[in-house]
C-alpha cells in the first residue's frame, strides 16, 4: 500500500487535528458563503443612495433575481456534497448487492463457516480491541473537555496554533509508532499500556468536538456507527480480494486530502480555492476515510487468515513466529472511524442538522 513510512498514523489523522483548531472560525466563513453574498447585495440594493431611479418594484425584482441567480450556483461545497450522496448511493447498493450474494466469488462471510478457532479468535480480539480503543478515547474526549486543564489546553491552542497542531501530531506519531513497534503478547504488558497511551492522545485530538454540543457529537457517534457498520458488512461479504486492489489509489487519495489540509491552512476560506481545498479536506476525506475502512476490514480478515500459527514443534527446535497481532490490526480501522467521526460533526455543525 502506497503510504508515507513513517508518516503513516500522523497524515491518516492531520487533516482531523488541523481542522479542528480552526472550526469555531471556519463554520460561520464557510458553511454560508453564498448567504453572506446574497445579504451584502440585497443590502446594497436596498440602500443605494442613489436610488432615485428605482421604484420599490424594481428593486425588489432585482433582489430576486439575485437570488435566484447565486440559489442555483454550484460551488465547492455543492460539489463536495454531491460527491458525498455518490459514495452514501454507492455504499448502499454494495451492500444489498453483496449482502444477497449477487457476487461471482466467495466473501469472508461464506468461508467463516470453515474458518479454524484461531482464525475466529484472532478477528474477535482484533474487533474487541477495537471497540476498547473508541471506549477508550471517547471517555479521554470527555475527561480533557470538562476539566479545567483541557480547557487551558485549548486557549493555548488558539494562540499558538502551529505550535499546538505540531506537538498533537507528535504526540500521536510518537506513541503509535511505538505501540505498534513493540511485540505483542496477551495480558497486560508495555504493549497494552502504550496502547492506552495512544488511545488517550486520540482523545485529545476528538475533544474539541465537544465545543460543537452534545447532541451534534451525540448524532455524529450514531452516524459513524452506522457507517462503520456498513461498509465493515460489505467489506466481508464481498470478495476477499475485492477492495485489497485499492492500496495504490487510496494513497494517491490521502496525499491528496493531505496537501488540501495543507493549503487550506494558509488560503483564507472565503476564496474559491480556499473554499475548494477546504471541500475536498472535509468531503473528499470523508469518503477517502470510507474507502480506507473497506481496505483495512479485508486486510484483517486476510492478516487473520494467513498469519502462521507457532507449532510446538518448531518451538522446541528454535523456532519461533511472531503471534498475531490484534492491537496493531486494529489501530487503522480506528484511525478511520475517527477521521469519518470528526468530519461528520463538522458537517453537522455547518448545517447538516438542520431540520427542513
Amino acid at each position: 500500500m502506497l503510504r508515507f513510512s513513517t508518516l503513516c498514523i500522523g497524515q491518516r489523522a492531520l487533516p482531523s487535528a488541523l481542522s479542528l483548531g480552526r472550526i469555531a472560525v471556519q463554520q460561520t466563513s464557510v458553511c454560508a458563503p453564498r448567504a453572506t453574498l446574497q445579504q451584502s447585495i440585497t443590502r446594497g440594493l436596498r440602500e443605494a443612495p442613489n436610488r432615485g431611479s428605482f421604484t420599490r418594484r424594481s428593486v425588489n425584482v432585482q433582489v430576486q433575481e439575485v437570488q435566484h441567480g447565486l440559489k442555483r450556483k454550484i460551488g465547492p461545497m455543492e460539489v463536495g456534497q454531491l460527491a458525498a450522496c455518490g459514495g452514501a448511493v454507492l455504499g448502499l447498493g454494495s451492500l444489498c448487492y453483496y449482502g444477497l450474494g449477487l457476487a461471482n466469488e466467495p466473501g469472508a462471510i461464506d468461508r467463516a463457516a470453515v474458518w479454524p478457532e484461531y482464525v475466529r479468535h484472532r478477528i474477535r480480539d482484533t474487533y474487541m480491541y477495537f471497540g476498547a480503543s473508541v471506549a477508550v478515547a471517547a471517555g479521554s474526549a470527555i475527561a480533557v473537555f470538562r476539566s479545567p486543564a483541557g480547557h487551558r489546553f485549548f486557549a493555548f491552542c488558539q494562540r499558538r496554533p502551529i505550535l499546538s497542531t505540531v506537538g498533537i501530531l507528535a504526540a500521536m506519531i510518537g506513541t503509535g509508532q511505538t505501540m505498534m513497534a513493540v511485540p505483542y503478547s496477551p495480558g497486560l504488558g508495555t504493549k497494552q499500556l502504550l496502547w492506552l497511551l495512544n488511545c488517550g492522545v486520540l482523545g485529545l485530538v476528538v475533544a474539541p468536538v465537544g465545543a460543537l454540543g452534545g447532541a451534534i457529537a451525540l448524532r455524529a457517534a450514531w452516524y459513524t456507527a452506522g457507517i462503520v457498520g456498513g461498509l465493515s458488512t460489505v467489506a466481508a461479504c464481498a470478495p476477499s480480494d475485492q477492495f485489497l486492489k485499492w492500496a495504490g489509489p487510496l494513497g494517491i487519495g490521502l496525499g491528496g486530502v493531505f496537501v488540501a489540509t495543507l493549503g487550506s491552512m494558509f488560503v483564507p476560506p472565503t476564496s474559491t480555492l480556499g473554499l475548494s481545498l477546504y471541500s475536498i479536506s472535509l468531503y473528499g476525506g470523508l469518503l477517502l476515510f470510507s474507502a480506507f475502512l473497506l481496505y483495512d476490514t479485508q486486510k484483517i480478515i486476510r492478516k487473520a487468515e494467513t498469519h502462521p500459527v507457532s507449532h510446538p514443534y518448531a518451538v522446541q527446535a528454535g523456532w519461533s513466529v511472531a503471534p498475531f497481532d490484534p492491537i496493531n490490526a486494529s489501530h487503522h480501522v480506528v484511525m478511520d472511524a475517527l477521521n469519518i467521526f470528526i468530519r461528520i460533526a463538522q458537517i453537522l455543525a455547518m448545517g447538516g442538522n438542520r431540520r427542513k
